[in-house]
């Protein structure tokens, strides 16, 4: 997901979740048809979410429709490039003093971002930027899954435009913006290892670790900015995503792909479809290193029940 795949996003109603509820890869039914799948993605160039088992690509290229956040095409992130800097000669040194900017243009050394690109950035933009480890080959999880999605054929949607997924940080008041700042500035050097920790959990296939690893990075937040960010970045974009989503079940089946935490809770997608009717079944993890994980436990399991 591009925005919340790197930002810490918090779930509101992580904590009523059920227990059942922690899985990222789910089968879809309505009626007692199949209608499609439901994927907790992760933004990670790491090539372990990259390697995808072929019964999963099989079942992918099923599917009429490909559902995800946002539509990564050319035009799209060249305007996501023009939201991210002022474009009425506004300087970050303006919004954000000369003190801050200088620890910023450290912090960015290895992002291999233009001195003058910097000059003219907006203080979310700097915020997203330092959410993530520097990009080294730009082919993330959504990004590979919404190529092979249009390489089979399947009808690629997104669930937000551009404008609404980047509202809520544009309408951000900048008092919280700079709390964020200052929490990225402080926590920049940590970046890899949050980022390792949150694909290890990830890939453990356990989505209630990635909500406990997720409350802990929010405890550090400014309390404003982290309600904040709940209800606008978390719940609003909930809701906006399911509403959009439901009319393409009328195309044929679907395979919706979004950011991980926006799967549990209360707001989130799975509760969302359980509301509008559907069934969702827990699948396991869709990688190649998954399958075989779990057909050698099945093979133990067999051994154990064969033993005398």
């Amino acid at each position: 997901m591009l925005l919340a795949g790197g930002m810490p996003a918090p779930l509101a109603a992580a904590a009523s979740t059920p227990a059942a509820d922690t899985a990222l890869f789910w089968a879809l039914s309505r009626d007692g048809r199949p209608t499609g799948y439901l994927l907790g993605t992760i933004h990670s160039e790491d090539p372990r979410v990259l390697d995808f088992s072929e019964p999963f690509i099989e079942r992918l290229a099923a599917n009429a429709v490909f559902a995800m956040e946002m539509v990564p095409d050319l035009p799209t992130l060249t305007r996501l490039t023009e939201y991210m800097q002022y474009q009425d000669g506004t300087t970050l040194e303006s919004r954000i003093g000369a003190e801050r900017l200088a620890r910023l243009r450290a912090a960015l050394a290895g992002y291999s971002v233009p001195a003058d690109w910097i000059a003219h950035m907006k203080v979310w933009a700097a915020v997203m930027t330092l959410s993530v480890p520097p990009p080294q080959t730009g082919f993330f999880m959504d990004f590979s899954l919404s190529l092979r999605a249009a390489g089979a054929g399947l009808k690629v949607v997104g669930l937000e435009t551009l404008e609404e997924q980047l509202a809520f940080l544009e309408d951000m008041p900048l008092v919280q913006q700079l709390a964020l700042l200052d929490q990225a500035l402080d926590e920049y050097h940590r970046v890899d290892e949050v980022h390792d920790q949150m694909v290890n959990s990830y890939l453990a296939g356990d989505l209630g670790a990635l909500v406990e690893q997720t409350e802990e990075q929010l405890k550090e937040i400014d309390p404003a900015a982290r309600d904040y960010f709940v209800a606008q970045g978390i719940d609003a974009r909930n809701h906006r995503m399911l509403a959009a989503l439901l009319p393409h079940f009328g195309s044929g089946p679907v395979f919706v792909a979004v950011g991980a935490l926006h799967l549990p809770g209360a707001s989130g997608l799975i509760a969302g479809l359980r509301s509008a009717g559907f069934e969702l079944t827990p699948l396991p993890l869709p990688f190649s290193a998954s399958q075989d994980r779990s057909e050698t436990e099945q093979d133990g399991q067999h051994e154990t029940g064969d033993a005398p």
